[in-house]
C-alpha cells in the first residue's frame, strides 16, 4: 500500500483505513473455509486436536501473551494513525519506538542486534528508493511516448463494461504474477494501468486495495510464487502439493475481488466515516 500510494499519489492513509475491513472479511473468509474443510476431514490433525481438548481456557487465554509484542507494535503503528496522533511518516517512527521497547523489554538489544538491524534497514530502504526512482523514471518515459493514452484508448475500443474491466485485470495480473513479484508488478503497471481505472470510474482509493489482493494473489501463483517457497523452506513439502492445497485460498481472493468490484462501498464506507 506504501509503494502504490507512493507512486499513484493516493493517501497512504485512507489506503490503511480502506483495507481494514477487506482484511478483516477476508481473514474471516480463510477462517470459514479451515472450518468448513476441518469439519469435512476431521482426521488430519487428531493429535492437535485433542491436545486443544485437554487445554482449560486459563491455559489457552495466557497463550495470547506471546502475541502481545506483534498486537503491541500494531496498535504502535495503525493506532497512531487511526486516532490522528501521527502521520504514516510519524507513525514509522512510532513503530520504530514501539520495537525498540519491545526489544529492551525482552532483552535481545544487543550490539550485534543493533548491527543486524541497521544493515537491514539500510538494504530495505536503499531497494525501496531504487524501486520508486524506477517507477518514476518508467512513468515519465511511458507518458512522454503516450503510451498510457494509447492502451486507454484501446481499452475503450473493447467497449468493456467496468466489472470485466475488473475481470480483465484480474486475469492479467494472475498471468503477470506467474513470473513476477509483487514489487515489479506494481511499478511496472501502474502508470499505465491507474490511468485507465481513473478514466473507468473508479476511485483510487478502492484500485488500491484491489491492487493489493491482486498481488497477494500473485504470492500463490507458481512458477514464482514467493509464499509458495516460504511454506516450502518452513514444512518441506513439494511445491506442486503446497500450490494443490493452496488453491481454494486463492480461489477465495478471486471471488472476493470479485464482490469488492460488485460492492465497492466495503473499502470506501470506512474511509468516507473516517473523514466525515
Amino acid at each position: 500500500m506504501i509503494i502504490y500510494g507512493v507512486l499513484g499519489d493516493v493517501s497512504i492513509l485512507k489506503l490503511f483505513t480502506a483495507g481494514a475491513l477487506p482484511g478483516l472479511l477476508l481473514a474471516g473468509s480463510f477462517m470459514a473455509w479451515v472450518m468448513i474443510h476441518t469439519a469435512l476431514r476431521g482426521d488430519l490433525v487428531p493429535a492437535a486436536e485433542n491436545d486443544l481438548k485437554n487445554l482449560t481456557w486459563r491455559e489457552r487465554f495466557s497463550a495470547l501473551r506471546d502475541l502481545a509484542p506483534a498486537l503491541f507494535l500494531i496498535f504502535c503503528v495503525l493506532g497512531s494513525m487511526y486516532g490522528g496522533i501521527a502521520t504514516p511518516s510519524e507513525a514509522a517512527a512510532v513503530g520504530v519506538l514501539g520495537a525498540a521497547l519491545v526489544t529492551v523489554f525482552q532483552g535481545s538489544l544487543t550490539f550485534e542486534a543493533m548491527k543486524g538491524i541497521l544493515i537491514g534497514a539500510v538494504t530495505t530502504c536503499s531497494m525501496i528508493a531504487l524501486i520508486v526512482l524506477g517507477a518514476s523514471i518508467l512513468g515519465n518515459a511511458a507518458a512522454f511516448l503516450g503510451i498510457p493514452q494509447a492502451v486507454a484508448s484501446y481499452v475503450q475500443s473493447l467497449g468493456l463494461s467496468p466489472f470485466m474491466l475488473i475481470v480483465a485485470l484480474i486475469a492479467f495480473y494472475i498471468v503477470l504474477g506467474c513470473f513476477l513479484d509483487g514489487f515489479s508488478m506494481i511499478v511496472m503497471t501502474l502508470p499505465i494501468v491507474l490511468p485507465i481505472i481513473k478514466q473507468a470510474g473508479f476511485d483510487p482509493i478502492w484500485f488500491g486495495v484491489f491492487m493489493v489482493m491482486v498481488v497477494e494473489m500473485s504470492q500463490i501463483t507458481p512458477p514464482v510464487g514467493f509464499n509458495l517457497f516460504v511454506i516450502q523452506g518452513l514444512t518441506g513439502d513439494g511445491l506442486g502439493y503446497i500450490a494443490r492445497v493452496t488453491l481454494p485460498y486463492f480461489l477465495i481472493m478471486i471471488l472476493f475481488t470479485l464482490l469488492l468490484t460488485i460492492y465497492p462501498d466495503i473499502v470506501l464506507w470506512l474511509p468516507r466515516v473516517m473523514a466525515g
